[in-house]
């Protein structure tokens, strides 16, 4: 491969967009555990191992998408595809990293509709959770050893775990919160918003550097055209749905529902969850209390952005509501409407940000505003990775109440002993041994198997 001329202003794709393609594919089907595993991945791969960009543009991108509505975690995708490969290769990144994901739960969500629970999936996906688990831990500490350079973002990252862990308080006002910080220390320490130099050990130097600059220049003109574009694709399938089905189709109000929903998803899925449960539950009728749990369990257990859930939530609207439709056919289009509807914005977020922010990394104030929201993130990634501990460990859980304080403890006495030791397992893989993220979800996947085998016999 040949690395790109010294000069700032790339021109050219930096990496083959077959290449480029390749990784963006694997990438996609490791991507499991919600942003916290997803991030993980992709500082493995991109960062660490391929060297395709530097760290604190890594970090720099994660800080713009973190603002932005929408899964941080597909949109970092987007963005750095966007730096490698321009548009097209935003294209590419974005969608491969929600295609196994879309495929793989509109397939549960069938098996769900047609076998009437989920167990015929249990024993696949016994290994994957806690598997996650180890990487996410991995993920912390590499990210916090790079990101949290100086004692103040330290405590920006403690602040955010338990402002989030403890105090539920929400995550915009973390990230408004971080970025006030980040800048009035950064007025104290001017040096706090520049890259850090790289460790002799992290080998080659970066295809995309700290101080590169993307030659995609912003523009009016620029900024119309994909507005303008995105916005007629965005609302096409909808425009479609109720000229041929009718304005009362559930096709058309879970297109309605859904992209108003894609614009107000701050703080990842978890954040949105109760809203959309509320909506599609009480108000729309399109499922039953406990299924909105049961679609979160089979999304959490898939590849891609947990918001995904909301595919499962259309499947089983438009299955049981499907007008003139046969139900089959109703529910796999308002699936697939609504991943539409859900992920087109996101790219227009990024398309037509990303040139702006790019032409600002070099502005002191943003770049120590920024540095505070990574050093939140750090604290995010933190307490989703508890979260998802607490949860994939223990089978039950008790809200403590505690002054202003209610604490989610888990009972010890609902240890799960058989996560727990592929948690072990996962943690020795990837810490002693050093195994890749696919070798290590896959052996222990296979261990679920092999363990939820035994014990349905």
């Amino acid at each position: 491969m040949t690395r790109p001329g010294p000069h700032p202003d790339q021109r050219r794709d930096v990496v083959p967009l077959r290449e480029a393609t390749k990784a963006w594919f694997l990438i996609s089907l490791q991507t499991f555990g919600g942003p916290a595993g997803q991030i993980a991945v992709m500082q493995r791969t991109l960062v660490e191992e391929r060297r395709w960009i530097g760290q604190q543009r890594f970090l720099f991108a994660l800080s713009y998408c973190t603002l932005l509505p929408g899964p941080e975690a597909q949109q970092l995708a987007t963005y750095v595809g966007w730096l490698l490969n321009g548009i097209r290769g935003a294209l590419v990144a974005g969608i491969l990293f929600v295609l196994p994901g879309v495929v793989a739960l509109l397939a549960l969500s069938a098996v769900y509709v047609a076998a009437g629970d989920t167990t015929v999936v249990e024993s696949l996906f016994l290994g994957l959770a806690p598997a996650v688990i180890a990487i996410v831990v991995q993920a912390v500490a590499r990210v916090a050893s790079r990101a949290l350079t100086h004692p103040a973002l330290v405590l920006l990252a403690l602040g955010a775990f338990v402002g989030l862990a403890l105090f539920a308080v929400p995550f915009p006002a973390v990230v408004a919160i971080a970025a006030f910080a980040g800048w009035l220390v950064g007025r104290a320490v001017p040096g706090l918003g520049t890259p850090a130099a790289p460790r002799a050990d992290e080998g080659p130097p970066p295809l995309i550097g700290d101080d590169a600059l993307h030659s995609e220049r912003p523009s009016g003109a620029r900024a119309a055209r994909i507005l303008v574009v995105g916005l007629l694709l965005w609302a096409a399938p909808v425009a479609v749905a109720a000229v041929t089905l009718g304005r009362g189709s559930v096709l058309v109000d879970q297109g309605l529902f859904f992209s108003g929903t894609a614009l107000v998803t701050f703080g990842g899925a978890y954040a949105v969850l109760a809203f959309v449960a509320q909506q599609a539950v009480g108000v729309y009728g399109w499922l039953a209390p406990g299924e909105m749990v049961r679609g979160l369990a089979l999304a959490e257990t898939t590849p891609g952005p947990l918001v995904m859930v909301v595919q499962f939530v259309a499947f089983l609207g438009a299955y049981r509501d499907p007008g003139t439709l046969d139900p089959w056919l109703a529910a796999v289009l308002a699936s697939l409407l609504v991943t539409w509807v859900t992920f087109v914005p996101c790219f227009l977020f990024i398309l037509l940000g990303a040139p702006y922010v790019e032409r600002l990394r070099g502005n002191r104030a943003l770049a120590s505003a920024l540095t505070g929201i990574t050093a939140a993130v750090v604290g995010v990634i933190a307490s989703l990775a508890v979260y998802f501990a607490v949860h994939t460990l223990f089978a039950d859980t008790l809200t403590v109440t505690s002054g202003p304080l209610d604490l989610e403890v888990p009972v010890l006495s609902s240890l799960r002993w058989t996560p727990l030791a592929i948690t072990a397992l996962g943690c020795a893989l990837v810490f002693w041994r050093r195994w890749s993220v696919l070798a290590t979800l896959g052996a222990c996947a296979a261990t679920g198997v092999v363990v939820g085998l035994i014990q349905a016999a």
